[in-house]
């Protein structure tokens, strides 16, 4: 197409004849394609411009001035695309002149090399159930070298105004559409009109279903859970050795600094004994060197040498004497023994640290419980629990959410969980270790979050979205 460079003018008797001409051509095409051809070439003979694109919301581009077969794939097309996605955004009924000052950054330089400097942007009411909307979800791009004339705006806003009854009249609406699935509901609805709409059954049960599904609910889980001893004073072994003997049994009340249990302590008194002897052979070497030295000066050389020795073996006679000592271990704290059976530990060797007991008070008892990483529901600091013990399951143990793991840790059983632990809101008789379920309350939720949360996570799991 050639670009023209008009002049101010009125509109003539001669556009007017145009726009009549292209109204009677709308009215007689007899496709869609047909038609989408006459917007974008047609429009020509109205207003001069030299490119010109027709774009739909559900399609995409899908006429281009002076091409026959559409290439839906060439750059081209898709950054025009891009283009009128970003211009239709604004929901303007109104005609809007464009340039690359007007778009995105990353759409302004290839708007440079495809487009003249001006653009026209024509927005039009597409609907596919044939009613025309105020959302424009469509429109006709136009481009050329020279500034847009207000009465050739109006013009072609006119001519696009005719030519969308036209598309409504050619345009097919797919079967499987939203709108017009929307559209029939809405007739359905109203179809009784002898009926008040308050007063149909359907509006009754859609109320009574929508009230139900938004009814707020506790989003409770279950996990887990036993009795354990709040703050316990953890036992672990001192030193690496085999237990010799224990002075307490399973469940015994101790006081403190009483004897809990020894270890084998032979093999650190006979290492001890040789250490004591090295320390009394260095002691007498350097008590003797140092007799000589007063007399003979090559001695006085060696008393720093065997000062030396005597302190290295005073260190290792004391580390082996302290060895020794904490082979003996007391009770740190008043409170009840916690551990296996003694014949169990005896002639069993362990490593430093690892633990041997617990020394916990009868009434200082909290619950604990692993919570699932599936059931990783959010849990605020007193949130209420409850643990329904095996050993009494016709009543519950009620507590408060006293800290939750950040990280999941693996259980005895080899899954994962998150540590919860949860103060009692009471004293309780129950013993320290029973064992039960938990469950734990979070935040207050839909009926329908609720109903929906496990199978949308299982869903999500399944197809990796």
């Amino acid at each position: 197409m050639q670009v023209d460079n008009p002049e101010k003018r009125e509109i003539t008797a001669h556009d007017l004849g145009v726009l009549l001409d292209l109204s009677r051509r709308a009215r007689q095409v007899d496709n869609v394609p047909e038609l989408g051809f006459l917007a974008v070439n047609d429009s020509h003979t109205l207003v001069p411009y030299r490119q010109g694109a027709l774009w739909v919301a559900e399609e995409g581009v899908i006429t281009l001035s002076g091409v026959v077969q559409l290439e839906a794939n060439a750059p081209y097309v898709q950054w025009l695309n891009r283009v009128c996605r970003s211009v239709s955004l604004d929901n303007n009924p109104h005609p809007i002149e464009l340039g690359g000052g007007q778009l995105p950054q990353d759409l302004v330089p290839e708007w440079e090399s495809w487009l003249p400097g001006y653009g026209l942007w024509l927005p039009v009411a597409f609907d596919v159930i044939g009613q025309k909307t105020a959302t424009p979800l469509g429109g006709l791009l136009l481009a050329r070298d020279t500034p847009w004339q207000e009465q050739e705006v109006a013009l072609l806003a006119e001519w696009m105004a005719i030519w969308s009854f036209a598309w409504h009249a050619r345009h097919r609406p797919s079967p499987w559409s939203w709108r017009r699935w929307l559209q029939l509901a809405h007739d359905q609805w109203y179809a009784r009109k002898d009926v008040v709409w308050w007063k149909q059954r359907r509006v009754w049960w859609v109320s009574g279903v929508v009230a139900l599904l938004i009814f707020p609910i506790r989003l409770t889980v279950l996990a887990p859970g036993e009795l354990v001893p709040a703050n316990p004073a953890v036992i672990r072994a001192p030193l690496e050795g085999v237990l010799g003997s224990f002075s307490v049994q399973p469940n015994q009340i101790v006081k403190v600094g009483q004897p809990l249990f020894n270890f084998d302590d032979a093999s650190l008194k006979s290492k001890l004994e040789v250490a004591q002897q090295a320390l009394s052979s260095a002691q007498a070497e350097y008590r003797q060197s140092a007799l000589l030295a007063v007399t003979e000066a090559k001695y006085k050389g060696q008393l720093a040498l065997l000062m030396g020795r005597v302190e290295e073996r005073q260190a290792e006679a004391d580390y082996l004497k302290g060895q020794l000592e904490r082979a003996h271990i007391l009770a740190p704290q008043a409170g009840m023994a916690l551990f296996d059976d003694p014949s169990e530990w005896i002639g069993k060797p362990v490593a430093t640290g690892e633990r041997i007991m617990r020394i916990a008070a009868p009434d200082d008892v909290e619950v604990e419980a692993w919570l699932a990483v599936g059931d990783a529901v959010p849990l605020s600091v007193g949130a209420p629990v409850s643990l329904y013990l095996n050993a009494s399951p016709m009543s519950s143990v009620a507590a408060r959410v006293r800290y939750v793991a950040y990280d999941a840790v693996q259980r005895p059983d080899g899954s994962y969980g998150y540590r919860v632990r949860a103060s009692l809101n009471s004293p309780t008789a129950h013993r320290v270790g029973l064992k039960g379920t938990a469950k734990l309350s979070g935040n207050w939720v839909p009926v329908a979050y609720w109903v929906l949360r496990r199978p949308v996570a299982g869903i999500r799991q399944m197809i990796g979205w």
